[in-house]
């Protein structure tokens, strides 16, 4: 991982971050990675994390990414991706060790998650990092669906 840093989200990492989660099978019809982003950035922004890789001739190049979340009672990672050319390096665990330790840091108890019960790899790789299944029947009710306009009036 050398030459990779992890950092706060900034707007120009919009493009490259919608890419690799498109790449990674993360985004669907339901959500808007923008509109997400968006929404994102007017909560806890600073957990919005960025992998950034150097490349030989210095350009910064996003390798991952990861959205964290504490509502006061648990954490929550979404969108965690990974350039499919780092995948096997160790850049996943370090973005779960830098979202652990910035909840940690909030005093954040307990950490979840949703992978989709069709991806099994994924599933594995959560539980080589100490996550287990809970006894818990995730549920869903969309308040505000991406084709509409957010609280404001304006659409995405």
């Amino acid at each position: 991982m050398a030459g990779t840093v992890i950092r706060p989200f900034r707007r120009d990492d919009t493009e490259p971050v919608v890419a690799l989660w498109r790449a990674a099978g993360l985004v669907v019809p339901w959500n808007d990675p923008y509109r997400d982003i968006e929404r994102k950035l007017t909560v806890q922004p600073e957990l919005f994390l960025v992998a950034e890789h150097a490349s030989v001739d210095g350009a910064p190049t996003v390798v991952g990414a990861a959205m964290i979340g504490y509502d006061g009672h648990r954490g929550w990672v979404n969108y965690l991706a990974v350039d499919e050319s780092r995948r096997g390096e160790g850049l996943g665990a370090a973005i779960m060790a830098e979202a652990e330790r910035l909840l940690v840091e909030r005093g954040c108890p307990k950490l979840n998650l949703q992978v989709r019960s069709t991806n099994q790899g994924v599933i594995d790789w959560y539980r080589s990092l100490g996550f287990e299944p809970d006894r818990a029947v995730s549920l869903g009710k969309r308040l505000i669906a991406d084709g509409e306009p957010g609280p404001s009036g304006a659409a995405p």
